[in-house]
């Protein structure tokens, strides 16, 4: 059997790195006590490109913030060998918000995968939530070290309770050294012991120790209090020795320089089990419920400490039973009463110390290793046995269609265009790119199931297009919030988008007036058509000739506009058009699937060989720069690309998503073939993370959409366009994909 951990280890200073190394030293001793054939390898992460001594098992090295190291790993470990992947999971040690940059390699693995998770969180964000649920989806077992994190697990995240494993953190077999003659520190002679240790910050609540020590002190003068750590690094890098400093302050107000030791030091293990076999009492007063898993804390029951702490999840548990005292957050005065009684009571105290360390024989890591050991053999079995559970071809549950975000940016004017979160940010004000597509969308849902909440705002969205229209036709396209316009003609783009969603409206309004008043503003707006310059103002405007068309189709001037039209865009194509370049521009931009949408369109009205010929060759040649990886990543807008160079893959945006929907929806109609069937659903599916992140841009909770895709993150606000091309997306997509 061959196993690859990835996770931090030594000589990197850290909890997790700790715990790795004694996990897989535990794992090997199992191994050989078994009489097992294992071979492990260690993948170490690198942070902040620190490079490290690290010794012969850790065989390769991954810098946490280089993506390309996580996909060239992945190739790595598939051609290793390996029969299972051993993930050791902390939202800190991978690149990316919530370390999301890990779900590029465990999305490639071919392998059995299983993780230990070192944090659950009760109320995870948007990016914990969805990076933990997508490694649970790509895992074959999930280890945790409590029972509340497999609560969590089942209720917030919803993973399968059959993928969830219990093992607790290990702890030193203190056994071997319970009757051995530990040397305390000089300073600790004929003191009585409390003793703090771990990685100092401010969630620690280490004052709160230092403020009952008066009280304690005063019964017992030769208690001395030891916080062992340094602090931690995160700490040290933002804050530096701010929260150090005040406990040292703290110490000389109460006067207790001689009762409280600090020990800037990280310390080895077998130092470490010294001190903690040579303390008295431990304690954890740090100021969250909300840690799931402690090291320091199972290492001070192992270790027989009478240990006391405060009530986080690990705390309750670990300690239930008299293993342990707990009292609450911040409360001093009750831990100097808890203490005080302890030290006044040596039986109760030895009792304490007595069941803990012989519970923490059970966690030892020996036993430990046993039981991870015991999971490899399984998912190895059922893997051969192909009832391995692996994660499907990527599939999603269709979410019902909600407008609520749409309706939270909709007030009495019309659409705000962008929002903080999902908060509207009324200083952006309206624009007519918006309001225009919320007809499209208000109209095609009303056509789904006539429910009189979208005709309402259709009429809210069409009176600000009717506000925005120029006595010539033309439109002007930004008003503030203060009701100000900005421009007098806005841009092609608008102008197109103002003609589409009229057409649309044209051919299917709901009811004479909107229809009156449609045409109308359509009518208008034709004679500014050939003042059009631009392939999108093109494309737009053709979508809404077409239309018009289907509903009036012996109006010959309005074929011959469009023609025009399209002829001008085949023009702009054969402008740029070469051997290696097969665009309508020399970049690719934005909204790219409405280019030769719009030809295929103009192609059914007209039949003009030459509309599909490029309508083809174009869409061919934006599925060679978008199905690259398998699945839909769309040109970012981080660095368009050209002929010339390269672009972005980053600033991805949902309106490139939705016509990238629309495109293949209008040739499916015209060839319907799986393969553009299937391309419809991966454009889809870009929206509940099928994409370069593996995050979902769709926001179950406030039913809005993220307005794209950074390199290392979402981003989280949820504007006007972002929701209107996932409904766009959803109202054109949901016949394929339901039926």
């Amino acid at each position: 059997m061959k196993v690859i951990c990835i996770g931090n280890f030594p000589p990197r200073k850290c909890g997790i790195a700790t715990f790795t190394e004694n996990l897989v030293k535990s794992i090997l001793t199992a191994a050989e006590i078994q009489v097992q054939d294992l071979e492990f390898e260690v993948i170490a992460m690198n942070d902040r490109s620190q490079e490290y001594d690290y010794p012969p098992i850790v065989t390769h090295t991954m810098k946490d913030r280089e993506r390309a190291d996580y996909e060239n790993m992945a190739r790595y470990i598939n051609n290793s060998g390996a029969e299972i992947c051993l993930l050791e999971h902390e939202y800190g040690i991978f690149g990316g918000d919530s370390g999301l940059l890990i779900l590029s390699l465990l999305r490639k693995l071919k392998m059995p995968i299983i993780t230990t998770f070192h944090t659950v969180l009760e109320k995870p964000s948007f990016h914990q939530k969805e990076v933990l649920k997508k490694i649970g989806e790509y895992s074959s077992r999930i280890v945790v070290m409590s029972s509340l994190a497999i609560e969590f697990l089942t209720d917030v995240f919803e993973f399968p309770r059959e993928k969830i494993v219990r093992i607790e953190h290990g702890v030193p077999d203190f056994i071997k050294l319970k009757d051995t003659v530990i040397s305390k520190p000089k300073s600790w002679e004929n003191r009585q012991v409390m003793l703090t240790f771990g990685l100092i910050g401010r969630s620690k609540g280490i004052e709160t120790v230092l403020k009952a020590l008066p009280g304690i002190v005063k019964n017992h003068p030769d208690v001395l209090y030891v916080v062992l750590g340094k602090t931690h690094p995160h700490v040290l890098m933002h804050a530096g020795e701010e929260y150090r400093n005040y406990l040292i302050n703290l110490t000389h107000e109460l006067g207790l320089e001689n009762h409280v030791e600090f020990l800037d030091q990280y310390v080895q293990e077998h130092e470490l089990m010294e001190y903690l076999l040579g303390a008295d009492i431990y304690v954890t007063p740090y100021l969250n419920k909300a840690q799931i898993t402690s090291g320091t804390l199972a290492y001070a029951v192992g270790g027989g400490s009478a240990v006391i702490s405060t009530p986080y999840w690990h705390a309750e548990e670990l300690l239930a039973d008299g293993r342990g005292l707990l009292f609450n957050f911040n409360d001093y005065e009750a831990l100097t009463k808890i203490v005080n009684e302890l030290l006044d009571n040596p039986d109760e105290l030895n009792l304490l110390k007595k069941k803990a360390f012989e519970y923490g024989l059970n966690i030892a890591w020996p036993k430990i290793g046993a039981h991870y050991l015991a999971v490899f053999k399984e998912v190895i079995d059922e893997d051969k046995a192909g009832s391995i559970i692996r994660p499907l071809p990527f599939r999603f549950k269709m979410p019902e269609l909600r407008t609520d975000h749409l309706q939270r940016l909709t007030d009495d004017t019309g659409l705000i265009q962008h929002a903080k979160a999902s908060v509207p940010n009324y200083k952006t004000g309206y624009c007519v790119d918006d309001n225009t597509r919320a007809i499209l969308v208000c109209l095609m849902a009303y056509r789904k199931n006539k429910d009189e909440r979208y005709l309402k705002n259709l009429y809210r969205y069409l009176s600000f297009l009717m506000y925005m229209q120029n006595r010539d036709g033309s439109f002007k396209n930004n008003l503030t919030y203060w009701k100000n316009t900005v421009e007098e003609v806005g841009s092609d783009d608008a102008f197109g988008r103002a003609m589409w969603s009229l057409g649309y409206l044209v051919r299917y309004a709901p009811n004479d007036s909107l229809f009156q008043i449609a045409r109308e503003l359509f009518y208008i707006s034709t004679q500014q058509i050939s003042e059009l310059r631009h392939a999108r103002g093109y494309a737009n405007c053709i979508l809404g000739l077409y239309h018009y068309i289907k509903r009036f189709p012996d109006q010959e001037n309005y074929v011959k506009m469009l023609e025009m039209l399209a002829d001008r865009q085949c023009q702009k194509y054969h402008d740029f058009d070469n051997p290696e370049w097969h665009w309508f521009e020399k970049t690719i931009t934005y909204d790219n699937g409405i280019l030769p949408m719009a030809l295929f369109l103009a192609y059914e009205i007209i039949e003009k060989p030459e509309y599909l010929h490029i309508a083809q060759e174009s869409t061919a040649f934006l599925e060679k720069k978008c199905f690259k990886k398998g699945y839909l990543t769309l040109v970012g807008n981080g660095k368009w690309p050209s002929f010339i160079e390269a672009g972005s893959d980053y600033g991805q945006q949902p309106i490139d998503a939705a016509t990238m929907v629309l495109l293949y929806s209008t040739i499916y109609k015209n060839t319907p073939d799986q393969d553009t069937l299937e391309k419809l659903r991966q454009s889809f599916e870009w929206f509940f993370g099928n994409n370069d992140l593996n995050l979902p841009l769709y926001d179950d909770e406030t039913n809005g959409c993220n307005d794209g895709l950074e390199e290392f993150a979402m981003n989280r606000n949820q504007g006007a366009e972002s929701i209107l091309a996932y409904l766009l997306a959803w109202l054109t997509a949901e016949p394929y994909i339901q039926h």
